[in-house]
């Protein structure tokens, strides 16, 4: 059976995936959703609920999409052309709608992330600081090692007394610090840059460092993964105890996740495409003028070498009868 709004929603909730619940505040007939349709999306950009037909959907799961790379809620305005501006401007995205239902929807897009994950290495008191702070600043904390315990680290949501890194749920929104100080380094630091977490660091001396960068290269590591490996881990604020290491490194995470790589994910290249490109992950419907996500567009033509990207199989209908009538004749193609 199909799972419901409500549904997807209390699996999503027990969890630790991000998703976004885009509400229809206002609609103007003709529109097939209305005030109070609500669907969730996830960031694969799977849709459960409703808030409009095939016109709406896909630009609900493109700008839900966007809101949970960049963390931020939004209110869209999809409407036809001839009603852009019409509206109260300021904090909304106006999107024209060019489907011949018409009708505007005004839906508001709220995010809801998931909690960055904190995996701490190590059984000592930088470890037990690290993991005593990081709470405080949002983060799930996992702590591995000898002698770990709940009752040496009560503000960590799971501890492992142990070695095994398989034991680790670790994903992309994963921060992984090693700071076991000598006593297992090495192989866990193996384990960790072979993961996908998103950083991972290394407590250490700057010499320390450098003799552990030997053993990697001995490894089967490739070198961009040995290069991911931040040392010594934290900012350079000149801690020396471990209360102030464990500092230097939540705020060098706290950075790293607002600002580093990886803090709005990238998307695959599109330069090369027929299709006019709205920054790397986008194009323009040729024919009726919305956007299309690239990355998740079901009508595609080629023409001349040239890619094109359709909101829905009727303006791939209609460019593959008459492309030259679509294609700018000033740049062939691409603008």
């Amino acid at each position: 059976m199909k799972k419901t709004f409500e549904d997807t929603f209390i699996d999503l909730l027990g969890g630790n995936e991000s998703f976004a619940i885009a509400t229809v505040v206002r609609a103007e007939k003709p529109t097939s959703a209305t005030a109070g349709s609500k669907a969730i999306i996830t960031a694969e950009g799977d849709l459960t609920g409703w808030v409009g037909g095939s016109c709406a959907e896909p630009t609900v799961r493109r700008e839900a999409r966007k809101a949970l790379r960049d963390g931020n809620p939004r209110l869209i305005r999809i409407c036809p052309p001839e009603s852009l501006g019409t509206g109260p401007q300021q904090g909304v995205i106006e999107i024209p709608l060019t489907c011949i239902s018409g009708g505007t929807l005004e839906i508001y897009i709220e995010p809801q992330l998931a909690q960055p994950h904190l995996v701490v290495i190590g059984h000592l008191a930088t470890a037990e600081a690290l993991a005593s702070l990081a709470p405080r600043a949002g983060f799930r904390v996992s702590v591995m090692g000898l002698e770990v315990s709940p009752d040496r680290f009560p503000g960590a949501a799971e501890t492992i007394d142990g070695l095994d890194f398989a034991r680790l749920a670790v994903t992309p929104r994963s921060f992984i610090v090693v700071a076991s100080h000598g006593n297992y380094d090495e192989d866990l630091l193996v384990s960790a840059l072979a993961s996908p977490a998103r950083y991972v660091a290394l407590v250490a001396s700057k010499k320390r460092g450098e003799a552990i960068l030997q053993y990697l290269h001995e490894s089967d590591l490739t070198p961009e993964q040995i290069s991911r490996l931040k040392y010594p881990a934290g900012l350079d604020l000149g801690a020396s105890t471990p209360a102030e290491i464990a500092v230097s490194i939540l705020a060098e995470m706290i950075e790293f996740r607002r600002r580093g790589p990886g803090a709005i994910p990238e998307d695959g290249d599109e330069a090369h495409t027929g299709s006019e490109a709205v920054g790397l992950a986008e194009a323009i419907d040729p024919v009726c003028k919305m956007t299309v996500e690239i990355a998740t567009a079901h009508f595609i033509s080629e023409y001349r070498g040239q890619k094109y990207y359709f909101c829905a199989a009727s303006c791939k209908r209609s460019f593959d009868a008459e492309p030259e009538r679509y294609i700018p004749q000033e740049t062939g193609s691409v603008y």
